[in-house]
């Protein structure tokens, strides 16, 4: 085995392995607090140079389109590198080196159980190429258990993240609309998109005579100038960068933040191998990584690690620092994996509406939100428990399919204007045991760190809802006036919706769970957990604002415990 490297001999007062939601909101946090942090990010720097949002189409060799070169350029170094990450609409001609190369950084999977793990390894990660879609999450989240008697609670409440959900939103900035539901807290806002006039009629037609809300989805972009940030252009390409920084991407916004302190270290490059250990002390000394490019093997120390790498990765490095698994007394580390099920939905037109289409800007980068409805004032209906949401839009589309032939057939494309409109279902998946990943002997990735064989699928439940949003959200078209209403969609794989949560779970039990109300691990007092690993139950909406909030709150809790000498 290799001789370590110990690549800085001073001892940090706290390593954050990632830089992405969590990893940089953990860096501004505990910087600010006077901490000495040291921030490792497995992938190289990023800067405003390497955004591609505002290139024209016609200048990429391929015209950018990641669905040309998905399906007709079997031989691209997108497909050869990346045939798992070329899979998601993110990935695009200009931006694919972002994203891991999936020869180096290789999974299993069992025969029949696909599992679609998207990973982007840049300074930054995953907050480069987001959604940008952001929900706080209610008590009938984290105490779904209470109600409907599956699973466990979260052993926080909602209460206990008002103040950080508020903290994130008023540094990163959201906008929204307030609509005063229990199941969808409302936020700190900046002014709301704007819905178009088919959004607006069908908003309106579905609480007149269903009584469920179509919003404005609610997302971490700018529509406002905001801490030194400007708003919104609507240029639309976000998976792409923005160099407005209009949109939250941890390098220049909460990673900055942190390099202004004077407190932080950035170590890029950096592809973290496990949590090394004191041996006398039980407790956690650093990380041991290897750099990206030479190969050398090296070691950082500090007083205290916190991961934030990404659900799987941060269990996949507990997994290889200890037999069995660091922290794991309980036994569930690597348990309880979660996503959203989703690639489902509805579409339909509105024949009511003429506007015609157009192909220019502006370009909204966002849709519309149609929060949970179902088993709100009960628990369980037609046997299935928990929820989902719906995202989509209405926009006027050009007719491709009119008839005629040259000026003829361009003139009917355009006077034949239909209104579209299309909803996707995004539904829970129950936490279940069986649901797991764990170290793979025979499989190493590209800088010899043993990888990981992911075991994960549907429930009923998680069917039975994706079934049912399906069917709602055609009775919604149907109801508001839309005619050739169809359902579409098959179930996502499992990891396809960028959302894995789970496998290193909070709880108050050490015999249950990995991770206490605050993410320290039960078992080593300065070793936390902060991103999706933490989770104890997946809810509907998408989770990274509340990983966030959960991340600031940890964060406040590590800086108190530190000043008074319990995690140095």
């Amino acid at each position: 085995m290799l001789q370590t490297i110990i690549h800085n001999r001073d001892v940090f007062d706290a390593i954050v392995v990632g830089s992405g939601a969590t990893g940089g909101l953990a860096a501004k946090e505990l910087t600010e607090a006077g901490m000495r942090v040291a921030v490792l990010e497995a992938g190289g720097k990023v800067t405003p140079a390497d955004y591609t949002e505002h290139i024209p189409p016609y200048e990429p060799k391929y015209r950018g389109n990641s669905d040309f070169v998905r399906h007709n350029l079997k031989s691209t170094e997108v497909l050869r590198e990346r045939p798992i990450q070329g899979l998601i609409y993110a990935c695009r001609e200009s931006n694919y080196k972002w994203f891991v190369n999936d020869i180096e950084n290789p999974y299993r999977t069992p025969k029949k159980k696909p599992f679609h793990w998207i990973r982007m390894r840049v300074l930054g990660g995953r907050s480069l190429s987001w959604g940008r879609q952001s929900y706080r999450m209610g008590d009938i989240d984290f105490k779904a258990a209470s109600r409907d008697g599956y699973g466990d609670d979260w052993p926080i409440s909602y209460q206990d993240l008002v103040p950080y959900y508020e903290k994130v939103e008023k540094f990163i900035g959201f906008s929204g609309s307030k609509e005063g539901l229990d199941q969808l807290p409302d936020s700190i806002f900046l002014p709301p998109m704007e819905m178009n006039q088919g959004e607006k009629f069908w908003s309106e037609q579905v609480r007149k005579k269903m009584g469920r809300v179509v919003t404005i989805g609610r997302t971490a972009m700018l529509t406002k100038d905001h801490n030194g940030r400007a708003a919104c252009h609507y240029c639309g390409p976000c998976e792409q960068g923005c160099i407005t920084n209009s949109y939250y991407a941890s390098p220049f916004t909460t990673l900055l933040a942190a390099t202004q302190t004077g407190n932080l270290t950035l170590v890029t490059d950096a592809v973290a191998s496990h949590v090394t250990v004191d041996r006398s002390t039980g407790r956690a000394s650093g990380i041991a990584y290897i750099d990206r490019i030479t190969r050398a093997p090296r070691e950082l120390r500090a007083k205290m690690v916190i991961l934030c790498a990404s659900t799987i990765e941060s269990t996949r490095l507990l997994l290889n620092s200890a037999p069995g698994g660091l922290a794991n007394s309980s036994g569930v580390l690597g348990h309880y994996l979660m996503d959203h099920i989703y690639e489902g939905g509805a579409t339909g037109t509105l024949p009511e509406l003429t506007a015609k289409a157009w192909i220019g800007a502006p370009r909204r980068p966002n849709g519309i939100y149609i929060p949970r409805f179902r088993n709100i004032d009960q628990a369980v209906t037609n046997g299935m428990i928990r929820g989902y949401g719906y995202q989509g839009r209405s926009s006027p589309a050009f007719n491709f399919e009119a008839s005629g032939f040259g000026a003829d057939y361009k003139q009917r494309v355009h006077d034949e204007t239909l209104w579209r409109t299309g909803i996707g279902v995004w539904a829970e998946c129950l936490a279940r045991y069986e649901n797991h990943v764990s170290i793979d002997k025979d499989r190493v990735d590209a800088w010899g760190i043993p990888s990981v064989k992911v075991n994960m699928s549907w429930s009923d439940n998680d069917l039975a809802l994706w079934r049912d949003g399906r069917e709602e959200g055609a009775a919604m078209l149907e109801a508001s006036g839309h005619k050739d209403v169809k359902v579409t969609g098959e179930p996502s794989v499992p990891g396809f919706c960028v959302h894995e949560i789970g496998t290193a779970r909070m709880g108050n039990d050490p015999k249950t769970s990995v991770l206490n109300r605050f993410n320290q691990a039960h078992d080593v007092k300065n070793l936390f957990v902060t991103d999706g690993a933490a989770w104890v139950s997946s809810a509907c909406q998408n989770p990274t604002l509340t990983m966030m909030a959960i991340t600031a709150r940890a964060c406040d809790y590590i800086v108190d415990r530190y000043k008074k000498g319990e995690l140095g």
